[in-house]
């Protein structure tokens, strides 16, 4: 979207409930009326509303649910997570274009986000489905002042905040699944996926990719998904404004990971076990060790899981839980 155009489209959702005169939109953007009109066309293409009245200008009357950066801002209260937006109609995936962006040199909180995946993936590999146009797709760049040890921790944060942001949106019962699933009654709703760059000394960047359900239908995923999917929408039986979700979501991304930073692990640590959905239950998981199979406890200090066994109790770093 042209600069113009998205000034535009931010005029007229600041005075959305208004006329605006075509000479004054055309005084605040130093543009012709001939090229106000022009953008006021393409953005009609786009599924805006906009009423032209002679003599009084345009009304914005209906906006589509689209994540480009003019919707997202409009509702953003972030210092810093969201402020710089990278948005494409399409990605393969939203990982790729973080990491290219964060090696040029990106700025903390700067966010990729996109309407669609072709080629959406979740951890090891995993392939995520990510139709147009009714879920949340994006990827948050970060640079902590951390070690290597403590970036996986970042998973947990992300993790908690997606969980409480959510929760307080829609009014949904969201659970977590150690160590990056979001569920409502046991059917998943979102992943995260972080990546971090770095070495010994510390970390360069990390990459918090997350994948949310919001809008989606049964009919939107393949026959195997819908046993184990599920969506904002199904559970709240009504359609959520992702402009609206995405802002609400990096405002407590943003409070919990300035807090992790500050007050380290411990807090995080006690506000993911409030919102298990694991524990006192009798899980099983394979690591290298072999098979392991107990009463999940809780996370250490660390962000592993403790896994009772008679009397013993084992740590677990990284794997897929099964209870």
């Amino acid at each position: 979207m042209s600069k113009i155009r998205e000034h535009l489209l931010s005029l007229l959702l600041e005075h959305e409930s208004e006329f605006l005169s075509g000479e004054e939109i055309s005084e605040r953007l130093h543009c012709s009326r001939t090229a106000i009109w022009k953008h006021i066309e393409e953005l009609r293409k786009e599924g805006y509303q906009i009423e032209a009245r002679p003599k009084k200008g345009y009304q914005l009357l209906y906006r589509p649910d689209r994540v480009s950066p003019e919707e997202l801002k409009f509702h953003l209260k972030t210092q810093r997570f969201g402020q710089w937006i990278r948005y494409r109609e399409s990605l393969p995936s939203t990982q790729v274009l973080a990491h290219e962006w964060a090696k040029e040199g990106a700025k903390e909180g700067s966010l990729v986000v996109t309407e669609e995946q072709t080629q959406g993936r979740g951890r090891m590999g995993r392939f995520w489905h990510s139709p147009p146009g009714t879920g949340i797709w994006m990827s948050l760049i970060l640079r902590p002042e951390i070690t290597l040890a403590q970036a996986s921790q970042l998973t947990l944060v992300g993790s908690v905040a997606l969980t409480r942001s959510l929760r307080r949106e829609t009014g949904l019962d969201i659970r977590i699944k150690w160590p990056n699933d979001l569920l409502i009654e046991g059917k998943k709703i979102s992943g995260i996926l972080t990546e971090t760059r770095g070495e010994q000394d510390g970390v360069q960047y990390v990459i918090l990719g997350m994948g949310i359900n919001a809008n989606q239908t049964e009919s939107d995923w393949p026959e195997e998904l819908r046993e184990i999917a599920t969506s904002l929408a199904i559970e709240g039986k009504k359609q959520y404004r992702r402009r609206v979700l995405i802002p609400a979501i990096l405002k407590e991304m943003e409070d919990l990971y300035d807090a992790f930073l500050d007050n380290g692990f411990e807090p995080i640590r006690i506000l993911w076990e409030e919102y298990a959905a694991i524990l006192g239950k009798q899980v099983r998981t394979t690591t290298h060790r072999g098979v392991i199979e107990g009463v999940a406890m809780g996370l250490d200090s660390t962000g592993a899981l403790l896994i009772r066994q008679g009397e013993k109790v084992t740590p677990v770093f990284s794997s897929d839980i099964e209870y």
